[in-house]
């Protein structure tokens, strides 16, 4: 199977499209201002203990405060507490973490006001992002992750993936890292190191420690928690370093900068790779020339249809996930077929939902009403699909053989909340308000906006619209566009553009920035 993977870079926000066979099964967007992230680390203060839940609530920074669970300060909790109080003792002198006293491990019962009291300071890493009214989750166990290795302070044990399966392999990685890793650390061994010379594993290893020594560098000039003092890398090297596999045909970009992040990147893992990197250039949006706009507004919402007419309604609340499967008009005559019909059906919505929980990255618990079916095999089948589609899933989770009443739970890890796309188009030019100027007026009012920008100076702009809208004003010899750019200079360029509505438009100077020419009735309702 090969696996594609587009980069989309814009001031404002990152958007990363994973396809497989064309098909799109990873989407993620994230503003560039986004700050909490999950595997940051924070030097946080306690701001309440909470007793009746054996929990606490830590500052991190965030408009919610974190939440800390007794289960999730980890085994060496006390261990990482007294070195932390060593370091900040003595803002100025370095103390490795090799000299660092090991101690008693951590009751698995206990109270959380026995380990912590308000206002003492804590070393946390982020386990969930902000998800509705709730803040992050956070651990005390902290790790430092990277492609073949993830480092723990203050462990001592060496582990190896379970998906290793080879017993001569599992000893070699074990007893390998058991020589060159650093005292007081411990190495979980991730599924793609198997067969990696030690020169890699000892490369990475060093690497992970240096994103150690930094943090506590960091939490030694750290004099007023909150402060972040460990920041995973962003998130299109993130996704890399989990995902990147030899099925990779290809990773497209649209950003120079993130394209030589990401070619140092590989060139490091992978270097036989580094070629399949390639810097976008075109004049139509990256998503669009990859199909991706399409895919996005075909597979988000409220109905999501698949093969023969059947479809999906997924309807998203505050505890869980419902999914209800339709036949829609795939009905056929014979009644002796409805069985064979419901499977079928029931088979090709196992495959969507497959797509659809990895696209939308819900978590949680997940039901799912199929359509009835009377044997024993049928329901068997349908659950076997389902386990064997959700076996591409990194994300953790659960499936339980279909109930009475035909319904089927899915437990699936939630990290952050789920990608919600609004894929209906509103209005704009009458901003929801039902009566527009006459339509057969809007190329004027392009043309308008066009002479004030030339106005003020500028010679080299973009103008952004509907596919439709384009080939109406690219139409012909004598076209609309072509007169535009006799009247007012080559430097104008049109671009269709698949995700604004219909009459919708945006302009962009040479840099890629927005020019702001929006009419007033517009900005009242940003406003």
């Amino acid at each position: 199977m090969t696996s594609e993977l587009i980069v989309d870079v814009h001031s404002q926000e990152v958007s990363i499209a994973i396809t497989e066979e064309k098909q799109l099964v990873e989407f993620q967007r994230e503003k560039q201002t986004d700050t909490f992230s999950v595997g940051n680390i924070y030097h946080g203060r306690v701001k309440k203990i909470m007793p009746g839940l054996n929990a606490c609530f830590v500052d991190v920074g965030s408009e919610k405060e974190a939440f800390l669970h007794y289960s999730d300060l980890g085994p060496q909790f006390y261990s990482l507490q007294k070195y932390l109080k060593q370091v900040t003792s003595d803002r100025k002198k370095n103390f490795p973490i090799a000299k660092a006293s090991i101690m008693p491990e951590k009751k698995k019962e206990g109270n959380i006001a026995e380990a912590l009291q308000t206002g003492q300071e804590i070393l946390v890493q982020i386990t969930k992002e902000p998800i509705n009214t709730k803040g992050p989750r956070l651990t005390c166990e902290l790790s430092f992750a990277g492609r073949f290795l993830i480092l723990i302070p203050f462990e001592d044990k060496v582990s190896v993936s379970s998906k290793i399966k080879s017993p001569e392999e599992r000893t070699r990685l074990k007893q390998l890292m058991q020589s060159i890793k650093p005292k007081n650390f411990g190495i979980i061994v991730r599924t793609v190191a198997e067969g990696k010379k030690v020169a890699e594993l000892d490369s990475e290893l060093r690497t992970l420690v240096s994103y150690w020594d930094a943090a506590i560098g960091k939490v030694q000039k750290s004099t007023k928690p909150p402060t972040v003092v460990h920041e995973e890398t962003d998130r299109t090297l993130a996704l890399l370093r989990d995902l990147f596999n030899p099925s990779y045909e290809s990773i497209h970009v649209n950003d120079i900068e993130v394209y030589k992040k990401i070619r140092n990147y590989v060139s490091v893992i992978a270097p036989e790779s580094v070629d399949i990197i390639k810097l976008y250039r075109g004049e139509l949006p990256i998503f669009d020339h990859f199909g991706i706009t399409r895919q996005i507004k075909s597979s988000f919402g409220r109905i999501v249809s698949f093969k023969g007419g059947a479809y999906l309604v997924i309807e998203h609340t505050e505890a869980l996930h419902v999914v209800d499967v339709n036949s829609g008009n795939r009905t056929r005559n014979n009644a002796s077929n409805q069985e064979e019909n419901a499977l079928e059906v029931n088979l090709g919505a196992a495959d969507e939902l497959a797509r659809q929980l990895r696209l939308r990255d819900m978590g949680g618990i997940i039901v799912v009403d199929f359509i009835d079916m009377d044997k024993a095999e049928h329901r068997q089948a349908l659950y076997e699909r389902m386990a064997t589609n959700m076996g591409r899933d990194r994300a953790k989770h659960n499936i339980l053989p279909l109930s009475k009443f035909g319904l089927m739970q899915i437990t699936r890890q939630r990290v952050r909340p789920a990608t919600n796309m609004e894929v209906e188009e509103s209005c704009p030019v009458c901003n929801g308000k039902g009566k527009i100027l006459p339509s057969v007026l809007f190329t004027e009012t392009l043309e308008s906006k066009i002479e004030t920008i030339k106005a003020i100076g500028l010679k080299k702009f973009k103008l952004h619209i509907h596919p439709y809208v384009s080939a109406y004003i690219k139409k012909g010899i004598f076209s609309i566009y072509r007169k535009w750019q006799m009247k007012y200079g080559i430097g104008l360029r049109v671009i269709p553009d698949q995700k604004l509505a219909y009459l919708e438009y945006h302009f962009y100077d040479k840099a890629g920035n927005e020019i702001d020419m929006k009419e007033e009735s517009e900005l009242k309702k940003d406003s």
